[in-house]
């Protein structure tokens, strides 16, 4: 009795019928002379997440930011944190907007976005929870906690609307 080796497979949801790395995510799989420019991108579902997330993280961030601190370390964590996934979900917009993954096909950028959403999730939702706890209430303080987790929540709707994840196992047997 022999078991088949995990394998675990990330895809992006087709809600388009243009098949390719990119399905479902606004990019159809045109040819290179059409330009670097997707100008369709900014109308779809997960760029319209994507500014929802970069305006949450902007404003959780300036609350913060413009807040009189008690706890210097916690609220550290915090910009940090939202700075870093505002910068990383800037980036990925910029990919898929101009067509990169075009460019750099090095990289696995499906998979590369999906690690980012996991982590920068967790690591928001944790930083999100810190603020809260520290606040005192604090009216900015507690304002930037909150815009954490909306940001956190609009973070996770893309990771549910985005990548459909399933296990799948192989098996070794060789038909002979």
């Amino acid at each position: 009795m022999s078991h088949g080796a995990g394998l675990v497979r990330t895809t992006c949801s087709s809600s388009s019928n243009a098949p390719g790395p990119w399905a479902g995510t606004g990019h159809s799989s045109a040819s290179p002379s059409e330009g670097m420019l997707d100008p369709d991108y900014p109308c779809t579902r997960t760029a319209l997440l994507k500014v929802a997330q970069m305006v949450a993280l902007l404003i959780a961030f300036t609350c913060v930011r413009t807040s009189v601190w008690t706890d210097y370390s916690a609220y550290s964590f915090f910009e940090v944190v939202t700075i870093c996934d505002l910068i990383m979900i800037l980036a990925f917009y910029l990919v898929h907007l101009f067509r990169l993954y075009r460019v750099l096909t090095c990289i696995n950028w499906s998979l590369s976005e999906l690690l980012h959403y996991l982590i920068g999730t967790l690591l928001l939702l944790i930083a999100s929870i810190v603020a809260a706890s520290k606040s005192y209430n604090v009216g900015g303080l507690m304002a930037g906690a909150i815009f954490g987790f909306v940001a956190t929540t609009l973070c996770l709707m893309n990771i549910w609307l985005s990548y459909k994840i399933s296990c799948v196992t192989q098996s070794t047997d060789a038909a002979v």
